[in-house]
This record gives C-alpha cells, sequence and structure tokens, in this order.
C-alpha cells in the first residue's frame, strides 16, 4: 500500500530549488545569516502549504514571493544597520568585478525594500516586469516606475557604478533615466 504524505516532493524542491532561493534571499537581505533566516522562514510557511502548492504546478513562484514579502515585511518592522565602511575609489591590485559587488551590495542596502526587490527581482533573477509585478503583487507600471527610481537612486549613491548602470539593456528595460 502507498501512502501519500501532504509533503511529498518537498524536500526535492528545496533540494532542487534550495541555491537559487537562497541566491534570492541573499541579494534581498545583503547577509549570509539573515539571508538564511529569511529563507528558512518562508519555508515553514511553504511547507504548510504544500500539498496545494505542489498541485497548482508553481511552487517556485510562490516561494519567490513569499521571500519578497517576508523581506519587506522585516524591513517595515526595523531598520538593520548599515555596513558603515568607506570603499575605495579604486580596488589596488584586486578584482575590479569583486570591488563592483561590494560597492554594489552597500548600495542596494540603501534602497528602499520595495525597490530593492524589483531590482533583485528583474536583472538577478531575470524575472520579466509581468513576472515581478506578480510576485511584487502590483501593476507592471509600479514595476517600471520603481526599477526606474532604484535605478535613477543607485546612480546618486553609487556613481563608481555607472559603468553597470549604463548597460543599453538596462536602460532599455527602466526607460531613460
Amino acid at each position: 500500500m502507498i501512502t501519500l504524505d501532504r509533503h511529498d516532493g518537498f524536500r526535492e524542491f528545496v533540494l532542487a530549488r534550495q541555491q537559487a532561493l537562497m541566491r534570492t534571499a541573499y541579494l534581498l537581505t545583503g547577509d549570509a545569516h539573515l539571508a538564511e533566516d529569511l529563507l528558512q522562514t518562508v519555508l515553514v510557511k511553504v511547507v504548510g502549504h504544500w500539498a496545494k502548492l505542489s498541485r497548482s504546478g508553481n511552487p517556485e513562484a510562490y516561494t519567490r514571493k513569499a521571500l519578497v514579502n517576508q523581506y519587506i515585511s522585516w524591513r517595515r518592522r526595523e531598520r538593520p544597520e548599515l555596513p558603515s565602511a568607506v570603499v575605495p575609489d579604486r580596488a589596488t591590485g584586486g578584482d575590479e568585478s569583486a570591488l563592483d559587488r561590494i560597492v554594489l551590495r552597500q548600495a542596494l542596502a540603501r534602497l528602499a525594500p520595495r525597490q530593492r526587490a524589483v531590482i533583485v527581482l528583474r536583472f538577478w533573477e531575470d524575472l520579466t516586469e509581468a513576472q515581478t509585478a506578480d510576485v511584487l503583487g502590483c501593476s507592471v507600471g509600479t514595476v517600471k516606475s520603481q526599477t526606474h527610481h532604484a535605478l535613477a537612486r543607485l546612480r546618486v549613491i553609487a556613481p563608481e557604478l555607472a559603468h553597470l548602470l549604463d548597460d543599453p539593456e538596462i536602460v532599455e528595460v527602466a526607460g531613460p533615466v
């Protein structure tokens, strides 16, 4: 006799998608430990709805949306400390892309939670405007507006990243800034 557990497939889902979900959580929080906490909190919620989610056919979209919503909820309650170290203008003998990642991570931490979520979903998760709107529970127009404002804010707070933010593909997606 085969017994079906209401959590059948959850373990496999987590094992298959854990790295991608952790990356999203890290990009949202900017901190490895907070990202782990965020993902764990969300997975506890997801497992409670697993039977329905596994039947609906898109548990990853639900999980990604839950990550963003939980992150925004956390940020509303308290403002975490932001890194205060000043990054040098130029790397000395180091990898330029490593410096870019550090500066970008610090700049992302200074964005409003929804703006940060839009940037992460659009440019790291490579979601379309419609998919991003669905995850955030807003209109495509709001996604376009938030993207535009977030990129403009990044240009102000991290002008040293202009070479990344002036990519024609980003400008095309976000519109003129």
